[in-house]
């Protein structure tokens, strides 16, 4: 089992920015990818980014593309969702989640094993 912690979240103003961290301790070496998902008041659980440690693949939804960021630091067990030029529509939970199965698809937030507790991004207008 993989244990996650996520920082990072705040209240920000359109257009700022902010960085959340996410850090994986436990079983770590069995991880295929970690994904960071959200999830508004009301809405379901909604697919964010995904990076793979085989690959190096980075995927990101439309909503977030070309403003969010994922980036790594294997030396701290660490993944960092880097969100600029943030909007209110961006106010939710966000949650970072690993998942050590090789056949999983990232997108959907089933096909994960772990969990971090979240961490509540809100964006005034």
């Amino acid at each position: 089992q993989v244990q996650l912690i996520e920082s990072g979240g705040g209240l920000v103003q359109a257009g700022g920015s902010l960085r959340l961290s996410c850090v994986a301790s436990g079983r770590t070496r069995n991880t295929y990818a970690m994904g960071w998902f959200r999830q508004a008041p009301g809405k379901e659980r909604e697919f964010v980014g995904v990076i793979t440690f085989l690959a190096g693949t980075i995927v990101y939804a439309d909503s977030v593309k070309g403003r969010f960021t994922i980036s790594r630091d294997d030396a701290k067990n660490t993944i960092y969702l880097q969100m600029n030029s943030l909007k209110p529509e961006d106010t939710a939970v966000y949650y970072c989640a690993a998942s050590s199965d090789y056949d999983a698809y990232v997108y959907s937030d089933k096909d994960y094993d772990s969990w971090g507790q979240g961490t509540q991004v809100t964006v005034s207008s």
